[in-house]
């Protein structure tokens, strides 16, 4: 018979502590079974000073917890993403506005012709005009110059100007040969305004032998070099002015 306490125990007292102890111990072995680690009589996992769990021997990588072993913890799963709201809805596009013909492309004006010109450059040599080294105009050349000057003036409506220019050729002083030229244009201009052209509307110029129309050697001599520089020998007349 036990005692505790100095109490006299009854046998069948020792009896129930035992039963009562070997299913404690059972309900324990159970838990730990279960949940791999070693828990209270409440049934939680016990842990050490440091918040540490204590494996048991039944412990598996399945039974890890996110309390005590939360690297081996199976996780959640991730919750579904929401759905993103449905766009709303396109209103329908206002129809387009229908075109319009293009406009008729304007006419062209057509570009004013020119203005028709009574101009007219006349050249006569001055052999047919003059006797050689004369300022005197023959016969012929006057009928010459009502045809190709004074017909010519009378095709414009105005008259801009004339001009008439003097040439002789290098036979010669340079002083002779300016004067002559000089004298030359001056001729023709009196000639053509005994014809009725505005004296206002004609200019005169001596170019004497600075201008030459042809090139001729000294190896000719005087009568063949007379003749081969009869073209520089000249009067050039120049009209301006609208036609008629």
């Amino acid at each position: 018979m036990l005692k505790r306490g100095g109490t006299q125990l009854k046998p069948f007292a020792h009896l129930a502590a035992a039963v009562a102890l070997a299913g404690s111990l059972q309900a324990v072995d159970a838990q730990a079974q279960v949940s791999g680690y070693v828990t209270d009589t409440r049934g939680a996992v016990a842990t050490d000073a440091f918040g540490l769990c204590w494996r048991t021997g039944y412990w598996t990588p399945a039974m890890a917890t996110a309390q005590c072993d939360p690297d081996l913890a199976p996780k959640p799963a991730p919750k579904p993403a929401a759905r993103p709201a449905p766009p709303p809805a396109a209103r329908p596009a206002a129809p387009a506005p229908a075109a319009r013909p293009p406009a008729p492309p304007k006419p062209v004006a057509a570009k004013p012709a020119p203005p028709k010109r009574c101009d007219a450059n006349v050249v006569l040599v001055a052999d047919q005009l003059f006797a050689f080294g004369s300022r005197t105009i023959n016969n012929a050349a006057k009928a010459r110059l009502d045809k190709d000057v004074v017909g010519r003036i009378a095709t414009c409506a105005t008259l801009e100007s004339v001009v008439i220019e003097g040439h002789t050729d290098r036979l010669g002083s340079q002083q002779f040969n300016q004067k002559l030229s000089e004298r030359r244009a001056d001729a023709v201009k009196a000639y053509l305004v005994s014809k009725g052209i505005a004296k206002d509307k004609i200019e005169t110029i001596g170019m004497g032998k600075t201008v030459p129309a042809k090139f001729c050697p000294d190896s000719k001599n005087r009568k063949e070099l007379i003749a081969c520089l009869a073209p520089n020998r000249r009067v050039a007349v120049s009209i301006k002015g609208p036609a008629k």
